[in-house]
């Protein structure tokens, strides 16, 4: 979900993606450099005080930056006011937290004052009272001393260190701006100086010095190259800037009046390019002849367009090529001049004289305030970051300022395929030219919707892209959001996009309720309005959703159905007799999880397979599918059934905690009268159990729905499972026998196991593992395993499960069972808990245990047993936390239960369901085998249910919840208290500013246990914004770890998400947020 916050110090310092030609031409010259090394000593006491390591959180993707954590370095200009220098892809375009640390380990909360919306720079604010034990000058700015030849000192953050002095000379001062990323920031219209400093990640916003401790220019980036290449800003921007934000007030105060900078723009990029290109670009002699004389002594070149921004002041009347001569009557030829004429222009036209082609023309243009085509607000929705197309990406993009754009797709756009840095242009029918139309159509939309969306990338800006998306039926995220950057503090203040009039009703704060009848009523009118036909175009959907208050007339849509089955049966007419059988039953699956919630270590945020219906009534559907299509219940499941072409929504309503697969219900009204009648459930034939060469049908299906067969001979109907367990813990198949089949389709085709009258043995599963990098490539012959590259890869294998264990826990959903009740299309269902016995076994053939010092009795009883297998069962591990947790120890070999012979693992759970029957308070009586010794031990059982994780706290960005059993699996649980487990973080959050990530226990707060959730919410809700909290961990490897880290309320609010058996809804309720008037 993140990266480290170590892979990231480096982020602020970018790589140049040019291929740089360094001249040597030899600009003024200058005096020549007399300074001592006491000069420099002097120089660097008085500056490097004034210093500042910059920790940035960027809480929100936006624009051209990711959310994410870095570091970067500053240096205080204004000690009175409290103003810091750094760059401007430090203080970010969007919603950031800083603090700057100083030399003696001070550290203070610095806020975003300024950020130029071209050149790199900007400003961070702090309160000059916090610091008291360290006395510091500021750093004075002279950009006139800046010459060629002069010797420098870059002092900064280099490489993450607290304090680094690189020596150099400038080498340029006319180097073009560097070109960093096609699709993030660049600085233009510019000169940079360069330095052969050597300058790496962490270096951004550092000051370079003179021997007199003076500032001449600001780093900014470098070449990552042998050449070690530094680049410089020049100051003549940032001080008058500076000024201007010194009118502002002589001292400092929480909020501070807006000062507005003028700055002004033609919405066109141009390049200082030398005479001798010019000329071949046609310029005249005459006027070359008249520049050179006009111009400054030793001028090489003039300004040239490069690019024009469409729908710009500049549009239609520059064009690349244009060679600039005159501005309101002055000869230009250098980018400080231009653009203090445009600075002082704003709202008003010039003239501007160009030759193109040699041929001499004039235009006259509107100064455009920069200001305005920089977006200060955006829209969050599921998870998506959406604003006005700024000018930096409008530049890259060649699209018109002002377009909606998606900075981060979040979760709802993510799930329908589109991109970052996409355009929308089409919504729910309608079209969208600027955000507030985007807003207006969400407004209108309920849970469940699902309209089409037109857009368009810079990769394919010709081709519309059409896709289809689903509104969220579940609350994964808070409610539409506007966050608008408030100048006056330097925070991004949230209000609701628009008031939720057409959303489900939900659970209020105190978790009340509506009326069950209301409740039921609408959680089943959500189903019928959602599961609707998918439609095969985007004018459908879009007729579809103006006229969805016309009446059908029924008759017609019936016929037509008619038509649509006909078609498809004699389609299918000529398919196998096992294809014809099972295409009614078969089910493809669409399955998402939200990136709020990636909960029980899930592996990924989209899975596909194949499912079996095996209920289906007018009041229930029920399809079985394995559980590395349906990980954790927490996800959106559409399902689409290869006899009728239909897509309808899914809920995950049981999920075996041992064996590989899940239910998912859906609502046969949803299928209309022809759709229900058209699909079937598929009969199941548990018994008589594969045998090896008996001859099966494997069954699936195609990418396009159609039923695809062949013929298979089962070559190991009792194959033990064994997967080894994964880098970070996740479910894990165990204690299953599979069927092995000598041919299949492949390890991505999943299905059904048949006999040749259609009935289901087995589902064909797909189980999801990790094949260690190192053995691939060894394997592959391929290069040697890097140091530091993640240790394993994830695949997929499919195998045959047997259907016994999935027609017992249908019998039990049928009959009534005695587990907790599930509301399922609008009726409670008791749900079933399972028995089991909390240990993994693996078989080991008696051969085998007789070298352990099995005696022969035992041996021929178990083989009186089973005389196919031959095996005894061992254990490799029980799961912490569990009734057989200290009882059964690894290398045991079980015998008998109830005194009578085990040999596989059906026997076990045989015995573990038979307790259900009796009274024997859900004990085992075991006789194993240990260390040469046949004892007798009483073990108890767990009760477990098939919801899987229903709760999460999300706090400081993190995502905690109760230790999984593929946690527990491990066979380590904190003794200080093991029910707050770190899953997940998020980008931009406070734990990825401090360092707390995933595979990790929460066991005290301030000091306070932690032992669960409950008591983890008790303690943090009381916890205040900007409060610093002790936090103590304990690692999967049992390393325990104390570190601090700071509560911010105002981004990382602190939430539940809980699901709701009585309406069927993921609900999230707010715990502990900050309210703007708090600030």
């Amino acid at each position: 979900m993140g990266d480290s916050l170590e892979e990231r110090l480096g982020s602020m310092e970018l790589e140049s993606t040019m291929k740089d030609e360094f001249c040597t031409d030899i600009g003024p010259p200058f005096k020549e450099n007399a300074a001592t090394a006491e000069d420099w000593q002097k120089a660097l006491n008085k500056v490097v005080p004034a210093v500042v390591v910059l920790r940035i959180t960027s809480c929100r993707a936006f624009d051209t930056d990711s959310a994410g954590a870095s570091s970067a370095t500053g240096f205080v200009v204004d000690k009175r006011r409290g103003i810091i220098l750094t760059n401007r892809h430090v203080v970010k375009p969007g919603p950031v937290v800083a603090e700057a640390m100083f030399l003696n380990r001070e550290e203070v909360t610095v806020y975003p004052m300024y950020r130029d919306p071209v050149h790199d720079f900007g400003f961070f604010r702090y309160k000059p009272d916090a610091i008291q034990f360290l006395d510091y000058e500021e750093i004075p700015l002279a950009p006139e001393v800046a010459c060629v030849g002069l010797e420098i000192r870059v002092v900064g953050n280099d490489s993450g260190e607290k304090v680094s002095i690189l020596a150099g000379t400038l080498a340029r001062l006319d180097r073009d701006a560097p070109h960093y990323r096609k699709d993030g920031y660049n600085d233009f219209n510019t000169f940079y100086l360069q330095a052969a400093s050597g300058t790496k990640g962490g270096s951004s916003g550092s000051p370079v010095i003179d021997w007199q401790g003076r500032a001449v220019a600001l780093n900014a980036g470098g070449k990552l190259s042998s050449s070690a290449s530094a680049f410089f800003l020049p100051l003549e921007r940032v001080v008058r800037a500076l000024k201007f934000l010194q009118k502002g007030g002589d001292l400092y105060t929480r909020k501070w009046e807006p000062i507005s900078i003028p700055r002004g723009t033609l919405q066109a990029t141009f390049l200082h390019k030398g005479f001798d290109e010019i000329r071949r670009l046609g310029l005249q002699s005459e006027t070359e002849q008249m520049v050179r004389h006009a111009s400054a002594e030793g001028e090489t070149g003039m300004l040239v367009v490069e690019s024009v921004v469409p729908g710009g002041p500049a549009h239609n009347h520059l064009e690349p090529g244009d060679v600039l001569v005159r501005v309101n009557g002055e000869v230009i030829t250098q980018f400080l001049k231009l653009e203090t004429l445009l600075d002082d222009s704003v709202e008003q036209k010039i003239e501007l004289q160009l030759e193109r082609g040699g041929t001499p023309l004039s235009v006259r243009l509107l100064v455009q305030d920069l200001h305005s085509i920089t977006p200060a607000h955006f829209l969050e929705v599921s998870g998506a970051v959406i604003h006005p197309l700024s000018y930096q990406q409008a530049r890259n993009f060649r699209f018109q300022c002002g377009l909606v754009y998606v900075s981060e797709p979040g979760y709802m756009l993510f799930r329908a395929g589109v991109p970052r840095h996409a355009i929308i242009k089409k919504f729910a029918g309608e079209e969208i030219t600027k955000l507030e139309d985007l807003i207006s159509v969400l407004s209108k939309l309920s849970r469940g919707a699902r309209v089409p969306l037109e857009y368009i990338t810079y990769m394919y800006r010709h081709r519309r892209k059409s896709v289809l998306v689903t509104m969220d039926r579940h609350e994964w995220y808070a409610p539409p959001q506007i966050y608008t950057r408030d100048e006056s503090s330097g925070l991004w203040t949230a209000k609701a996009a628009f008031q939720p009039v057409s959303m489900l009703p939900s659970s209020g704060v105190n978790g009340e309720a509506t009326d069950k009848e209301h409740r039921h009523q609408d959680n089943h009118q959500e189903l019928t309005d959602v599961a609707t036909s998918m439609e095969t175009s985007c004018e459908d959907a879009s007729a579809e959703l103006r006229s969805q208050d016309e009446t059908v007339n029924s008759e017609k849509k019936t016929a037509t159905e008619n038509a649509v089955l006909r078609d498809h049966q004699e389609a299918t007419a000529s398919a196998s007799i096992a294809e014809r059988v099972m295409e009614p039953t078969l089910v493809m699956f669409e399955v998402h999880v939200p990136q709020s919630c990636l909960l029980d270590g899930v592996h990924s945020q989209h899975f596909s397979g194949t499912g079996v219906i095996i209920y289906h009534s007018s009041s229930l559907g029920l399809v079985v599918v394995d559980r590395n299509t349906v990980a954790i219940s927490a996800s959106d499941v559409m399902l689409s059934f290869a006899a009728y072409p239909i897509e309808i929504p899914g809920e995950v309503v049981f999920l075996h905690p041992v064996f590989n697969y899940a239910l998912v219900a859906y609502d046969p009204l949803a299928l209309g009268t022809v759709g229900a009648s058209a699909v079937r459930a598929a009969e199941l034939l548990p018994e008589p159990a594969l045998r090896r060469g008996d001859s099966v049908y494997l069954v699936g299906l195609s990418r396009s729905l159609q039923a695809t067969s062949r013929k298979s001979i089962v070559t190991n109907p009792s194959a033990a499972l064994s997967i080894g367990f994964a880098d970070c813990p996740r479910y894990r198949a165990t204690n299953m026998e599979l069927i092995e089949l000598d041919t299949d389709f492949g390890r991505s085709f999943s299905g059904v196991l048949t006999d040749e009258h259609g009935r289901v043995q087995a589902i064909w599963g797909s189980f999801s593992t990790q094949v260690s990098i190192l053995f691939k490539k060894y394997k592959r012959k391929k290069t040697k395993l890097k140091f530091g590259c993640n240790s394993s890869d994830d695949h997929q294998l499919v195998r045959g499960i047997p259907v016994y264990a999935i027609s017992q826990v249908l019998d039990k959903i049928i009959s009534g069972a005695n587990g907790p009740p599930l509301l399922i299309n609008g009726v409670k269902r008791p749900m079933p808990l399972l028995r089991i016995l909390e240990v993994e076994l693996y078989p080991t053939l008696l051969s085998k245990a007789r070298s352990f010092g099995l005696s022969d009795d035992w041996i021929q009883a178990l083989v009186k047993k089973d005389p196919v297998r031959r095996q005894v069962l061992r254990v490799k591990g029980s799961l912490a936390g569990s009734k057989a947790e200290n009882l059964l120890e690894e290398g045991d070999m079980v015998l008998a239960v109830n005194k009578e012979p085990v040999t596989c693992f059906r026997d076990i759970e045989n015995v573990c369901q038979a307790l259900d029957i009796g009274d024997n308070g859900g004990n085992l009586n075991m006789t194993i085998f240990r260390q040469g010794c046949e004892i007798d031990v009483l073990v108890g059982t767990d009760m477990r249910d098939g919801n899987g994780t229903t709760r999460m706290i999300n706090w400081c960005g993190c995502v905690v919840q109760e230790p999984h059993s593929a946690v527990r699996a491990l066979g380590f649980l904190p003794e200080e208290g093991h029910g707050v487990y770190v899953a997940r973080w998020c980008n931009g959050s406070p734990v990825n500013r401090y360092g707390l990530y995933s595979f990790q226990w929460i066991v005290e707060v301030n000091g306070k246990p932690t032992p669960d959730l409950d008591a983890f919410v008790n303690i943090t809700k009381e916890l205040e914004h900007g409060e610093f909290v002790r936090v103590r961990t304990v690692h999967l490897n049992g390393k325990p770890r104390v570190f601090t880290l700071k509560q911010d309320l105002h981004y990382w609010p602190t939430w539940e998400l809980k699901f709701d058996p009585d309406t069927a809804i993921w609900r999230r309720r707010m715990i502990k947020t900050l309210d703007c008037c708090d600030l």
